[in-house]
């Protein structure tokens, strides 16, 4: 990563698509080491999360990892997703955060100096334009070591910098020893409570409670 140690940053996290990257690599992403590395880089500013939620479940796969990082540095962004049934009549979920995302980067765009784009969404290339126009640096984080990569070919050509998010995994990614004990915590707290729903004390128990339910991919669905 290339940056400036007064530079003003500001993450913006596709959330479906940067856990879609991931998965296809291989590794999860420990939120909590991924703001500490680039807090560690540069003045970070803002860090933006944008998922969108099934709101009519009784309860949301994604409900622990949103908590824990609207309590850890993160601002959230999150709206009700939609459900549909295709011409197969197969049930699908839409919630598409592509507006929400770039009318927080135009408006943060005066306060900031570079903005960390974790997409590979061709459809922000014109974004990313308009904000390079305001003289704002723009680095892309997406991959193109996946089969088929995750970045389009004219969002990391717009991209001042673009990042492989496979370099980026020693410094993000969650390891096992820290998944299993988070695990072991989460059932040992679960049983003490007598309880089905316990607050997630970090990023790990809350990516276990996620991945514990097998429909934890309607982010794969969120287009």
């Amino acid at each position: 990563m290339k940056f400036y140690t007064q530079e003003r940053v500001a993450l913006f996290i596709d959330g479906a698509n940067l856990y879609s990257a991931a998965r296809s690599l291989g590794f999860e992403i420990d939120y909590r080491r991924l703001l500490d590395s680039f807090r560690k880089e540069s003045h970070l500013v803002r860090a933006f999360y944008y998922t969108a939620l099934v709101e009519d479940q009784e309860y949301s796969p994604l409900r622990p990892l949103i908590d824990w990082l609207d309590y850890n540095g993160f601002t959230m962004v999150t709206k009700p997703a939609k459900e549909y049934t295709d011409a197969m009549g197969r049930r699908k979920v839409k919630g598409n955060m592509d507006i929400e995302l770039a009318i927080d980067v135009m408006e943060m765009a005066p306060h900031i100096d570079h903005v960390v784009l974790f997409s590979g969404d061709g459809d922000f290339r014109r974004l990313v334009e308009a904000v390079q126009r305001k003289g704002v640096r723009v680095s892309v984080v997406s991959s193109t070591k996946t089969q088929p990569p995750m970045v389009a070919d004219e969002l990391r050509r717009q991209a001042d910098t673009f990042i492989e998010l496979q370099d980026l995994m020693p410094k993000i990614m969650r390891d096992q020893a820290a998944r299993d004990h988070s695990r072991t915590a989460g059932v040992h707290a679960t049983l003490r409570s007598g309880q089905g729903n316990v607050a997630p004390s970090s990023p790990a128990q809350a990516m276990d409670d996620f991945d514990e339910i097998d429909t934890a991919d309607p982010r794969k669905h969120l287009r």
